[in-house]
C-alpha cells in the first residue's frame, strides 16, 4: 500500500477540515481547569463539532471495540487513546486532547498539552521537550525526505533529553481515511523508509516518556498508559507535502511554528 496522493480538490478539503480541528483545540482551552471531567470537555467538543461546525467527530464509535466519546483525553501517564469519563482534572494534572474532524468526507486530526493550573517543572519540560520533537521534524518535511528521517528527529532530541520515545503508535496518512498509509514512526535511522512526494498528507504526532518506553492497554482495549506510569507528553499536526517543503494544516493562532516552510 502506497501514500494516497492528494488533488487540488482534495488538498482545499483538507485545509479546511484542518482548520476545523484547529478551532476545536482553540476554543475547549479555556474550559480546561480544576474540577471539569474529561467527559465534560467532550461534550462540549463535541457540541461544537457538530452543532457549530457542521462536521463529524471522527473518533466517536471509530475502531473494534467503538471509541465510545468524541475526543481522546489523554491526563498524565497516559500516553494516548484516554477516554473521556467522570474524573475530575487537578492543579497540576497535564493533559493530552486530540481532536479529529471530518468534514465534506476528509479528515484533520490535531492534538496539544493542556495544563490544570501550574504544572510540575518537569512536567512543564517534557511538555515542551514534546513540542519541540514535533516542531523540529515538521520544519524539515519537504519533498525527498524520507519517513526514518522524521523519525530520527524526534528521536535524537527526545533522547537527548533522556525521554523515550513511544514506539508502539505512531503518525499516519490521512484524507478520506482517517488512518492511511504510511505509517510515521518517530524512532528511525536517517535516509532509510519511504520518500516524500508532494500531495502526500500524513500526521507527526510524537508521544514521549519521562520513564522508560513501554506501554501497556488497560482492559477498556483503548487506553494506553505507561508501564511505570511515568508522565507522558503528545502533540501532533497534520501536514500537506509542499512541492518545495510542508503546509501546516492543523496550525493555531498561538503557536510559534510558521503555516508554510519552503526549501530550495
Amino acid at each position: 500500500m502506497a501514500a494516497i496522493i492528494k488533488t487540488a480538490e482534495e488538498i482545499e478539503k483538507m485545509r479546511v477540515a484542518g482548520r476545523l480541528a484547529a478551532e476545536v483545540l482553540t476554543m475547549i482551552g479555556d474550559y480546561v481547569k480544576k474540577g471539569v471531567t474529561t467527559d465534560e470537555l467532550n461534550t462540549i467538543c463535541h457540541d461544537y463539532i457538530v452543532n457549530q461546525q457542521q462536521a463529524i467527530p471522527a473518533p466517536l464509535n471509530y475502531g473494534h471495540p467503538p471509541f465510545p466519546k468524541s475526543i481522546c483525553t489523554s491526563v498524565n501517564h497516559v500516553i494516548c487513546h484516554g477516554i473521556p469519563a467522570d474524573k475530575k482534572l487537578k492543579d497540576g494534572d497535564i493533559v493530552n486532547i486530540d481532536v479529529t474532524v471530518i468534514k465534506d468526507g476528509y479528515h484533520g486530526d490535531t492534538s496539544k498539552m493542556f495544563v490544570v493550573g501550574k504544572p510540575s517543572i518537569m512536567a512543564e519540560r517534557l511538555m515542551r521537550v514534546t513540542q519541540e520533537c514535533l516542531y523540529k521534524s515538521i520544519q524539515q518535511v519537504r519533498p525527498g525526505m524520507r519517513l526514518g528521517d522524521i523519525g530520527h528527529i524526534c528521536q535524537t532530541h527526545a533522547e537527548a533529553h533522556n525521554y523515550s520515545i513511544v514506539r508502539e503508535y505512531c503518525g499516519h496518512g490521512i484524507g478520506a481515511g482517517f488512518h492511511e498509509e504510511p505509517q510515521i514512526v518517530h524512532y528511525g535511522r536517517p535516509g532509510t523508509g519511504e520518500e516524500l512526494v508532494p500531495g502526500m498528507c500524513f500526521t507527526i504526532e510524537p508521544m514521549v516518556n519521562a520513564g522508560k518506553r513501554y506501554s501497556k492497554i488497560l482492559p477498556d482495549q483503548w487506553t494506553v498508559v505507561t508501564k511505570d506510569r511515568s508522565l507522558s507528553a503528545q502533540w501532533e499536526h497534520t501536514l500537506l507535502v509542499t512541492d518545495d517543503g510542508v503546509e501546516v494544516l492543523t496550525l493555531r493562532d498561538e503557536e510559534s511554528l510558521e503555516r508554510f516552510y519552503h526549501h530550495s
